[in-house]
């Protein structure tokens, strides 16, 4: 294999790896999904769990009104969620129909 066949090689799969990072999450670009704060239980959390947490997976307490779990749009406040951060880590209660 010739020098400039491995550097054209290396090359494109340096690319395709690049292009791999920079792809928007499919949760995220769908539009299905939102943010639903209050829902989720301890540790099983998306993202967003207040200060001294990294991230997904950190919240310390069942339904911490500070961490949010991605849920189908339009469902969040149906089930008790709230769509913006809320104090306090109560259960949340599903609006009836």
């Amino acid at each position: 294999m010739s020098n400039s066949l491995k550097l054209s090689l290396a090359a494109s799969a340096v690319l395709a790896m690049a292009a791999g990072a920079v792809a928007v999450p499919a949760v995220a670009a769908d539009g299905a999904k939102e943010r639903c704060y209050g829902v989720s239980l301890k540790g099983k959390n998306d993202c967003a769990a207040g200060p001294g947490t990294s991230c997904a997976g950190t919240s310390t307490v069942d339904y911490q009104g500070n961490a949010w779990k991605y849920v189908t749009k339009g469902t969040c406040e149906k089930m008790g969620g709230a769509l913006a951060e809320r104090k306090g880590n109560a259960k949340p209660v599903a609006k009836k129909s």
